[in-house]
């Protein structure tokens, strides 16, 4: 098996909720019918955007089934299946693949901070257990332990192990693991606000959380970058860097979610622990939002 890696942008798409907190299935087919329309590269659900922590076993199956079923082979659809165990990840990375995605995206297990050999053999362990592309998720600042170049290089050797979502912010990092990648294999953002450098780099796009809101700007973007059109691509840069910095006032995705409502998307709250915005950081988001979108701010 020959696998090629993810291209452009691809949305980690929210987990809508209910004002009671039950899923909201419908907004969610609405949510994948808004990114097919703007034409994004494919969809993440059930990431750290997708609040995936808080998902029940059964709404799992069924939220993958809607992307599944919504998507129709349209685009490609990601399922977050990592989990602090091999087991387990094994296990949802296993069942997601019964239920039809095209991809899984694992990040690094969190909280036990195994060493860099444990990382590879997880890794290499789900990899095996599937014939899913996969694509690894390195988030030091969220699960505590990095994925090192080294060890980044030899899980890119295994044939399913097709991409790798950089969000460790370390550019040396994410330069030498783009210069050591070979064959079709990818190297993603993880962070909005560095999908320009990333990609000049050599990058090949970004897992996006603002294309929640600005899914045709973000293609934008990542399309010109992709054409070699680096002048129009540093323009659309610059002018969602507001929008790049606002989506993370606070922990995300409680500040995409908060811009979605307010601009009608069903998104609804978080679950908790996470909260709604404090008054300040919302009013510094309303002020944002309204470069992008005419309609009345509620």
């Amino acid at each position: 098996m020959s696998l090629k890696g993810f291209v452009g942008c691809i949305t980690a798409i929210v987990t809508p909720f209910k004002k009671n907190l039950e899923v909201d299935y419908e907004g969610l087919r609405q949510l994948i019918r808004f990114q097919l329309e703007n034409n994004v590269s494919g969809i993440v659900v059930l990431g750290t955007t997708g609040e995936s922590p808080t998902i029940t076993e059964e709404e799992r199956k069924q939220i993958l089934k809607v992307a599944v079923d919504e998507a129709n082979g349209k685009i490609p659809v990601i399922a977050g299946t990592g989990t602090y165990s091999t087991a387990e990840s094994i296990r949802m990375t296993k069942e997601a693949s019964e239920i039809g995605v095209d991809g899984a995206l694992i990040v690094a297990p969190y909280y036990n901070k195994p060493t860099q050999e444990g990382l590879y053999r997880h890794f290499k362990a789900i990899a095996e257990s599937v014939d899913l592309p996969i694509i690894l998720y390195n988030i030091p600042g969220r699960t505590g332990v990095n994925i090192d170049v080294l060890t980044e290089a030899r899980l890119l050797e295994i044939d399913n192990i097709v991409s790798i979502k950089e969000a460790s912010g370390n550019m040396q990092q994410i330069m030498d693991i783009i210069s050591m990648t070979k064959n079709d294999k990818t190297i993603l953002s993880g962070d909005d606000n560095l999908t320009l450098p990333i990609m000049a780099c050599g990058g090949k796009g970004v897992i996006s959380v603002v294309s929640n809101l600005l899914p045709k700007q973000v293609c934008d973007l990542v399309n010109n970058i992709l054409e070699g059109n680096l002048s129009k691509a540093r323009e659309i840069h610059y002018n969602l860097m507001p929008i790049f910095k606002a989506a993370f006032l606070e922990t995300n995705p409680i500040p995409i979610k908060t811009a979605m409502n307010l601009v009608g998307l069903p998104a609804g709250p978080c679950r908790p622990p996470l909260c709604e915005m404090s008054q300040q950081n919302l009013d510094k988001l309303k002020s944002v939002i309204k470069r992008y979108y005419e309609i009345p701010v509620h």
